[in-house]
């Protein structure tokens, strides 16, 4: 199967789902300055949600780059991913009524999380599908799928702990650090084993 009309539904739908993230906003009650200042979390929230899934959706066109023919399990994973990822509004709704609610924040985590995972599943379906990477490739996807995602999912689980037993808003700072963690080019540091 194509790759081309997978790709362009995820694309579709992640952008649906960027654009609802706006739709579940509040409204400032009374329409003053002071009004939209007292919803500053609820707009970092929102600021946060839609760079973490632009950012995903720059990664996924990345690793979809080179790939020319996909299986029925990367169109299955992708739909998976889509279906955790349409959760993102949801929780980001959750934790814009009230940012210091733990359960919101492990809500919003949980969401995330999901996310990660079904994104790493991804990950690794995708490259089995590229059948021009040699072992060097092979090792070299390895390296970049741990120097990349478990860091990222270890800030993750760290912001949730302390999100729900310490500081809640910690959920939003590890998405932030782990999102800028993803866009640090670390495959330039990649060095293959000598034989």
């Amino acid at each position: 199967m194509s790759k081309d009309r997978l790709a362009a539904f995820m694309d579709a739908v992640l952008a649906i789902i960027m654009t609802i993230l706006v739709l579940e906003l509040p409204k400032p009650d009374p329409l003053t300055w002071e009004g939209v200042w007292a919803l500053k979390e609820t707009y970092a929230t929102y600021i946060l949600s839609f760079f973490w899934l632009g950012t995903m959706w720059v990664s996924l066109h990345n690793e979809w780059h080179h790939i020319q023919m996909i299986t029925k399990k990367v169109v299955w994973l992708g739909i998976v991913l889509l279906f955790v990822t349409s959760w993102i509004p949801y929780s980001m709704s959750v934790v814009a009524i009230d940012p210091m609610n733990r359960v919101g924040q492990v809500l919003y985590g949980m969401s995330v999380l999901l996310v990660t995972f079904a994104n790493l599943w991804l990950s690794v379906a995708l490259y089995k599908c590229h059948v021009d990477f040699d072992e060097c490739d092979s090792e070299k996807h390895a390296w970049l799928l741990r120097v990349k995602y478990i860091p990222d999912i270890i800030i993750k689980l760290i912001g949730m702990a302390l999100a729900a037993t310490v500081y809640p808003p910690a959920m939003m700072y590890a998405v932030l650090l782990a999102m800028l963690w993803i866009l640090i080019p670390v495959d330039k540091f990649y060095h293959p084993k000598k034989q």
